[in-house]
């Protein structure tokens, strides 16, 4: 079990991104134990990706990334799996209903290690390698593009009546 970690109040909306990028994977995980029809599962995921994950990788990469230097290996890492997760999406988004199962595993595990990268290493070490003014200006970089966005969705696929 991982101790809770301390984060810069600067991070915590990109955090609070995180968490639901984990009920995301959970949903998926769900749905496909429940043997939901994968389209149903997709058409979710792409609304989800397209409403939140999009925005929240665009984010990152312009306002968060940055802060680093460009051969930071923690930086380029998340670079590298921002785009490896968007190329399994758009598999996902364009491809056949007889494989997406397991691109929708695939897709739920690269978010998840993503997500607990980023959480326990890449803000673990900006937190660690960028000054108090620099935090405090990322802190605000973050607040101009951030937004918080209701989910708007019917079909609760991942709850066991649905």
């Amino acid at each position: 079990m991982h101790r809770p970690l301390k984060r810069h109040k600067a991070l915590v909306p990109l955090s609070r991104d995180h968490h639901f990028g984990l009920l995301l994977v959970w949903k998926i995980r769900q749905g496909l134990s429940f043997k939901v029809n994968l389209l149903r599962i997709r058409d979710y995921l792409v609304y989800y990706v397209d409403q939140h994950i999009s925005p929240h990788f665009l984010l990152e990469e312009a306002a968060v990334f940055p802060f680093l230097e460009a051969k930071d290996p923690l930086r380029q890492q998340a670079e590298a799996q921002h785009e490896a997760i968007r190329s399994t999406f758009e598999g996902i988004r364009g491809g056949e209903p007889e494989a997406m199962s397991q691109s929708l595993e695939e897709f739920a595990g690269s978010l998840e290690a993503h997500i607990r990268f980023e959480e326990r290493s890449l803000f673990e070490h900006m937190q660690a390698v960028l000054s108090p003014e620099k935090l405090t200006k990322l802190g605000e970089k973050i607040a101009e593009s951030h937004r918080l966005s209701d989910e708007i969705w019917e079909d609760e696929f991942w709850k066991k009546d649905n």
